[in-house]
Order: C-alpha cells, then structure tokens, then sequence
C-alpha cells in the first residue's frame, strides 16, 4: 500500500483513535502520542492492510490495546480518566460554569466506573459504534455489551442524580 493510499485509508478515523486514546489516558499529550504510536504501528503494517476486513476496528482495537498496556505500565502511574471540556462561547458565562461542572462531574463518575463499562460507554455514546462493531472490537458477546453499557449508563445516571439533588429533600 502506498503512502497516498495508506492516508485515504487511515486519516477518516484518525480522530475516532485520538478519542479513544483521550478517554483511557490522562492528557493530550498522551493521547496525543498514543495515536501516532498507532499510526506508526499501522504504517509498519501496510503491506497487509489491505486484507484486513475493516481496518478501523483493527486499528481501534490496537488503540485500546496500546493504551490498557499504557496503564498498566509503571511509568503510567499517575494517568487516570479525561476528556476534554468544551466550551461555546455564545452563551452565557453562569451557563458555561454549570457545563463545565457537569463535564467535571461526567468525568469523575467515569473514573470510577470499571475499565469495560467505560469502554463500552465511550464507544458507543461519545463514538456512536453499533453494537456489533463494539463486540468486535472489545471481542465480547452482543449481550455482554448491552449489559456493560445499561450498567454504566444506571451508575452515571444514579451518581447524576445524587448530584443533582444534593441537599434537597
């Protein structure tokens, strides 16, 4: 595969990999190097990438691979959890506080979530990934995704919930 075929292929997804690598790994930076980990890995490959079925899942799979390594490692002893926040600078600044509290929120209740609850939940609500593309990349059964997502969704739901209605009642 040449270089100009190699980017058609890859640079679609490129993103969904950096996303990914967000999500298991604590800074940009991290993640930032995760993905060109990847990319490289990908580029080693490239003269059989063209019989793999799908070469997003191959490569999605090698991130969450590269990154659950990562933490595992010693030098990752001070990653944890993150995404990044946002910001919309047409509204106003009250409202950008409570966003960025919920985001606060959001992350702190994922942190604590296991390790394929927060996978399944990121790929399929951040990523929007069917069902049968999460089973192929987390090599799980379609109903062991379906009861990790509804378990991950119940506790962010409860600790939401707990939030919200702090001191009230």
């Amino acid at each position: 595969m040449k270089q100009a075929e190699f980017l058609n292929v890859v640079m679609p997804f490129k993103d969904k990999l950096y996303r990914l690598a967000k999500r298991l790994l604590v800074s940009r930076e991290e993640a930032e190097d995760a993905t060109q980990e990847i990319l490289l890995k990908l580029w080693s490959k490239n003269e059989v990438m063209g019989t793999y079925n799908n070469v997003e899942a191959f490569a999605m799979t090698m991130t969450k691979n590269f990154c659950l390594d990562r933490l595992k490692s010693k030098q990752a002893g001070n990653l944890k959890l993150v995404h990044s926040n946002y910001s919309d600078e047409s509204t106003s600044l009250q409202r950008q506080l409570e966003a960025e509290d919920s985001v606060s929120w959001m992350e702190r209740i994922m942190e604590e979530l296991p390790e394929q609850q927060k996978m399944v939940l990121q790929l399929r609500d951040v990523e929007q990934y069917e069902f049968d593309e999460i089973c192929d990349l987390l090599d799980m059964k379609p109903t062991a995704v379906r009861v990790a997502l509804s378990r991950a969704r119940k506790t962010v739901r409860e600790e939401l919930t707990k939030k919200h209605s702090y001191g009230i009642g």
